[in-house]
């Protein structure tokens, strides 16, 4: 009998654990809901719906006084910007012109009414001193400009050419040095956009359709891109004298050359479907075309071998970044990026070699390549992919993922249309699998299989 009672006693005990700990979970699971939801809530919320929950103390008040200034002041700035870019950028323009154009120059430039705005202002302490102070500040653009290129091709046609639908975030920097006693108390001020965070923008010929013509749109859109890298992102500067004095300690000036090996890569993806790819790797420092290295292609081969030597110039050391494209050789189509890589030159130490294996990832940043290209599915508008790809998502509240259909031909590619999506429902569901229309095209719909896994990252308190 006391056996039986015990047995009794202990199941009950037990099933009581199971309901507690089951209804614990559920409550648990419920909670993780809300929260989430909660969460995607914020991460829908715009800068002024911040402004209306939030007290003013986490909004700083001069922050909105700063964009007020601004636009009182846009339309001055617009004259006079858009000729400094105008005067800056238009001989770059030509330095980079493709070998298929024969010209490309401003037909019209001006920024429109849209002033930007800032969102965060920052003093660079380790870099502010008794000679200088560095400033940061974060732009966000979403403007109205009105820019048309015109571009005369080598067959004769003559192009004018809309850059529309810009949308840009960045990081500015600004230098204001030497520090004097004399008003306004600094004799000149360097600028340079720091950090591009975002750039996008369509072309449109004005009367007709950029993608008629082949290879002009990707043409166009890579000399803009390069234009802007090298005549403003860091570390090239511009200067501008406040007061008069020698200013050649601030211009761009090399520190130092940076020798390096290509030695061999091991265990690459295979890009093809028949035999192995082709691989090739791109190396720089700064990712403008006459300052990039490219390393003889292997054929058919997963561990290459290249023992091919490069130099690359240095400006600044603390900001800048060796980087490594691997590609496959696709012959007349676009190479696959198959992956890339990046060390910080300040983890270098001068005078001394440093051997290092890097590990090929498909989202890095700088290089702005993070598209992930499917596999061609020839003559039919029902394609079916069933491919699967990785991203690493570091902010998965603000960030976007892009998907974008293109009519791939021998000599080249038309878009279809794209679908722009956040990461809200996926992080919030955890899986979905939906069908999704396609922006731009008359119709049209993706297939898509999403699976969010979360990654806890713990960080040292």
């Amino acid at each position: 009998m006391p056996f039986l009672s015990g047995m009794f006693v202990g199941l009950a005990i037990g099933i009581g654990l199971i309901a507690a700990f089951a209804r614990y979970e559920k409550i648990r699971s419920s909670r993780r809901v809300h929260l989430a939801k909660t969460v995607a809530s914020f991460a829908r919320m715009t800068v002024q719906d911040s402004r209306k929950i939030l007290p003013n103390e986490f909004y700083p008040p001069w922050l909105t006084w700063l964009n007020l200034q601004l636009e009182k002041v846009w339309p001055y700035v617009n004259e006079a910007a858009s000729e400094l870019i105008r005067t800056n950028v238009e001989p770059i323009l030509e330095q980079y012109t493709p070998a298929i154009l024969s010209s490309m120059k401003f037909a019209k430039l001006t920024l429109g009414t849209v002033a930007p705005q800032f969102t965060g202002v920052s003093i660079i302490e380790g870099e502010s001193d008794a000679g200088r102070v560095t400033m940061e500040f974060e732009l966000q653009w979403d403007g109205n400009p009105s820019i048309v290129l015109n571009i005369n091709t080598r067959l004769g046609v003559s192009l004018p050419v809309q850059v529309k639908n810009i949308g840009f975030t960045g990081v500015f920097r600004l230098i204001f040095k030497p520090l004097v006693d004399q008003f306004p108390c600094f004799g000149a001020v360097c600028y340079s956009l720091r950090e591009k965070k975002y750039l996008d923008f369509t072309l449109k010929v004005v009367g007709g359709d950029i993608s008629t013509i082949p290879g002009i749109s990707d043409a166009v859109e890579d000399t803009i891109r390069n234009a802007i890298e090298d005549s403003i992102t860091w570390p090239v500067r511009k200067i501008v004298p406040i007061l008069p004095g020698d200013y050649s300690d601030l211009e761009l000036k090399p520190v130092g050359t940076l020798e390096v090996k290509l030695v061999q890569a091991k265990d690459l993806a295979n890009k093809d479907i028949v035999g192995k790819s082709d691989p090739f790797a791109v190396v720089f420092v700064r990712p403008l075309r006459d300052k990039m290295k490219t390393s003889k292609t292997i054929n058919n081969q997963l561990n290459p071998i290249w023992n091919e030597h490069f130099e690359f110039i240095v400006e600044d050391v603390s900001t800048q970044h060796l980087t490594v494209r691997v590609y496959d050789d696709e012959g007349v189509q676009a190479a696959e990026l198959i992956g890339c890589a990046q060390v910080a030159l300040k983890d270098l130490e001068p005078g001394k070699v440093k051997d290092i294996w890097l590990k090929l990832v498909k989202d890095l940043e700088v290089q702005r390549d993070t598209k992930d290209r499917g596999q061609v599915a020839n003559e039919t508008l029902n394609p079916v992919w069933n491919q699967s790809f990785d991203f690493v998502v570091e902010d998965a509240l603000h960030e976007m993922i892009i998907f974008g259909v293109w009519d791939h031909d021998i000599f080249k590619k038309d878009k279809i249309g794209r679908c722009i999506m956040t990461l809200t429902r996926v992080l919030l569901e955890g899986e979905v699998q939906d069908s999704f229309e396609l922006d731009g095209a008359k119709s049209g719909k993706l297939l898509l299989h999403l699976k969010w896994s979360p990654q806890l990252l713990f960080r040292d308190a």
